[in-house]
Formats: C-alpha cells, structure tokens, sequence
C-alpha cells in the first residue's frame, strides 16, 4: 500500500511540475524576452543562494576546474552557470514558434559548418555530430533539423514522463528523430551502416566501466561507445557548439573540432585517442565561455581505481 501511496503522489508531483512548465511557457510567450530573462536570472540568483546542495557542487566544479581563479571569480561564473540552467528552460520552450527554416537567421549565427554540412550532405559515409552541456546544446540539433538536414539525436528520458513526452515533441518538431538511450545500439548499427548522421551529448560521466580521460585537468569517465561506433564506421566526429549570445535570445552555432578517420589511423589506442580528442575540443569551448558549462552535472562522479573523491564525496 504504501508504494502505490507513493506510486499516485509522485505521478501528482510530476503533473504539477508539467503543468507550471506549460504555465511559465505562456507567460514567457505574453512578456517581452528581456523580461522573461530577467525573471530566469532572478530563479538561477534564488536557486545559487537556497540549493545549498547545487550551489556547493557548481563553486566546487568550477574551483578546480579554475584552481587559480580567486573566490569572487568562482561564485560569479558558479551564479551564472545556474542561470544558464534556468536560460535554457526558457529557451527550449521558445525554440518551436521562433526557429524554422525561414526564420532562423533573426537568432542564429553560423560558424565554420560548411565542412560538417558537406560531410551531411553528401551521404557517402557515416557522420556523428557531438556537443557538451554547454550554453543551449538543444538548439544544435533542432537547428540543423529545421534547415533540412536529417539526423538522429540519443537522449535519456527525462524522469518526469509528462515533461519528457512534451520535450520529446519539442525536439522532433523540425524532424529530428530522438533516440532512447536505452537498447538503442541496434539502431546506431542500421542508421551508421546506412551513412546516416547521429548526435550525442557527449560529456557525461559514464561510470566505473568507462574510458578515463584528461577533462579540466582531471580524470573523466567517458563513454567508449562514441569512438567505437566512429572507428568501426569510419565516421569523422564533429563537435559542435550552441554558444548563447547575451539574453534576448540569439546564439552561434558553430564547429569546434572536426576528428578524421585517417587521423586515428595508426594510433596505439584509437579508442582514447579518439575519445581524448572530442573532450578537449568540449573543455576548449567551456573556457571560453566558462558560465554557460552545465557545472551542477556530476562529470567527475566516479574516480579511478584507488583514487579517492573529492571533499564531502563531491565528483
């Protein structure tokens, strides 16, 4: 009895936060943008000051990711960071009756994607198109959909099933086909094999059973799955950027590294040379923009073998 109590109260939970996500979604739509930014930087303000839990994993992040950077410079872009969060909420909820293919330019700038397009367009050979938790990753996708180029996006449900229903449309609206993480290796065979294009959010941490690399000076697990597919397809790795450009809803896109089947060619170990090389591009693009990385997201969760986490478990 009491699992279904629980069961019914969080079914109740998850409705009500679906339902004021859809009510901030009509105010933002009835107040000018400068306004509704202005509210979301008053949220990410009162979230960095009463989510203690948040607000000490984000300074900690960035501390160490920054060790000479003074408090004062630390607070700030760990305050910020959090308002890019709530920016970003805004923004996904905004992308479907501002972005499309005839109207894209009044808030996207495009940077160096001629090669990547290219590559798209010409449908000899597989593509993976990556990207990090920084500034709005969703645009990227959504993007690329509304100007006419297919693809595939992996994504892990959202917890709640009413708002994962709701962004799931959002992102598939200009005909970007989502992915369930879950199970979905069979269908990265089809579509790869089939030289067709597929992104990923490609700095989460992937465990104790994954590829450790050099992230902001630190060790981070990564999933291999990315340089195996790339490797065994012959799929040049694109990462990408959706850069936010001040508060009022413009952005760049761009390409901050492109990684070449005949680069990895004749490497000892493809497989972390690969990896390494996407995450260096990723950690390039946060630093010069350090408030706009998604610093609450836990990249260093798991340590190697016998390296011990850091203070008060925090990873």
């Amino acid at each position: 009895m009491p699992k279904r109590k629980n069961k019914r109260r969080r079914a109740a939970l998850d409705l009500l936060v679906y339902a004021a996500t859809r009510l901030v979604e009509v105010l933002c739509r009835i107040a000018p943008p400068e306004d509704s930014y202005r509210f979301l930087r008053w949220c990410g303000d009162l979230a960095f000051r009463w989510d203690r839990r948040h607000r000490v994993r984000t300074r900690e992040h960035v501390r160490r990711s920054f060790p000479h950077w003074p408090a004062e410079t630390v607070d700030r872009v760990a305050r910020e960071s959090l308002r890019s969060l709530a920016f970003l909420g805004l923004e996904v909820l905004s992308t479907t009756r501002r972005v499309s293919a005839t109207s894209w330019r009044r808030y996207i700038r495009l940077h160096d994607l001629v090669e990547p397009l290219r590559l798209i367009l010409a449908g000899q050979q597989a593509v993976i198109l990556l990207t990090g938790h920084f500034g709005n990753w969703e645009i990227v996708g959504y993007a690329l959909a509304a100007l006419g180029f297919p693809g595939y996006a992996v994504a892990r449900p959202l917890n709640n099933p009413y708002l994962d229903a709701y962004v799931r449309g959002i992102r598939s609206r200009r005909g970007l086909v989502i992915l369930d993480k879950k199970g979905v290796t069979g269908l990265l065979d089809q579509i790869l094999s089939g030289s067709g294009t597929v992104g990923f959010l490609a700095d989460q941490d992937a465990g104790r059973k994954g590829i450790f690399v050099d992230f902001f000076g630190r060790q981070a697990s990564t999933f291999k799955s990315i340089a195996l597919l790339a490797i065994r397809y012959e799929a040049p790795v694109v990462v990408g950027y959706g850069r936010r450009i001040g508060e009022a809803f413009r952005f760049e896109i761009g390409v901050e590294r492109i990684v070449y089947p005949a680069e990895w060619a004749h490497r000892d170990d493809p497989v972390r040379w690969v990896t390494q090389q996407y995450t260096s591009a990723i950690e390039r693009v946060a630093r010069r923009a350090p408030e706009q990385y998604l610093w609450v997201h836990r990249r260093w969760k798991h340590r190697p073998k016998g390296e011990a986490p850091g203070p008060d478990g925090i990873a």
